[in-house]
């Protein structure tokens, strides 16, 4: 067996493992609307992907007043949680996440998503035993915030040069790069992946299928 490049393998989930993409958008784009805030188009509603939802939804309605954003957020939980199940895999993600355990790669998860949300999503996939380690913006900070990946580092012993972000979107290789850590992204989520090169990643793949590849031959 080749020998690791990385000891810690963090993944971001929506967008990332899971195609939640675009019921994502919609769960927003409802919220609003329920509201009666200015409807974000498609673009404007994914680019908030990854960051906590305080911080997402400000984004997505900047022009709500401040004190309605805890309605604004009850909202999009309510879309959110009454159509989730309809969320699967992206094909071969499962494969993906055996074969790095089976290497002895720690891996972990550093998402935007609420612990309540993170927890039920593990539930419903059954990938609650997967990961070694997870991280959600709303117990320690949003992305691009380094928290998230430095606690993880702390907890395994690793240090950033052993440690690798993977995510769809510009805030995790930010996040990444705050915290001098590796970044690759992925292509099939929620942001295009040219504004990926000022974040430097080490790969930028296109299918749940080049990652695996490439992270087998070069993790």
């Amino acid at each position: 067996m080749r020998p690791r490049r990385f000891d810690l393998i963090v993944f971001d989930w929506d967008g990332t493992l899971f195609d939640s993409t675009a019921l994502i958008v919609r769960c927003i784009q409802d919220a609003c609307r329920d509201v009666g805030a200015a409807v974000p188009s498609d673009t404007e509603a994914a680019y908030v992907i990854g960051l906590g939802l305080a911080d997402a939804l400000k984004h997505a309605s900047p022009g709500l007043p401040p004190e309605r954003y805890p309605e604004l957020a009850n909202r999009y939980r309510h879309h959110w949680f009454a159509r989730q199940d309809a969320v699967v895999l992206f094909p071969g993600t499962l494969e993906l996440l055996q074969d790095l355990r089976a290497r002895n790669h720690w891996i972990a998860v550093a998402t935007g998503k609420s612990r309540r949300g993170l927890d039920e999503a593990l539930r419903t996939s059954d990938l609650k035993t997967m990961f070694d380690g997870t991280r959600t913006a709303d117990e320690t900070a949003s992305k691009p915030n380094p928290l998230m990946l430095e606690q993880l580092m702390r907890e395994f012993g690793t240090e950033p040069e052993r440690t690798l972000m993977i995510g769809d979107t510009t805030h995790d290789l930010l996040m990444a790069q705050n915290a001098r850590v590796p970044g690759i992204g992925v292509s099939y989520g929620a942001h295009e992946p040219e504004a990926f090169a000022q974040y430097a990643p080490l790969h930028v793949a296109h299918s749940t299928r080049e990652l695996h590849d490439w992270l087998l031959e070069n993790a």
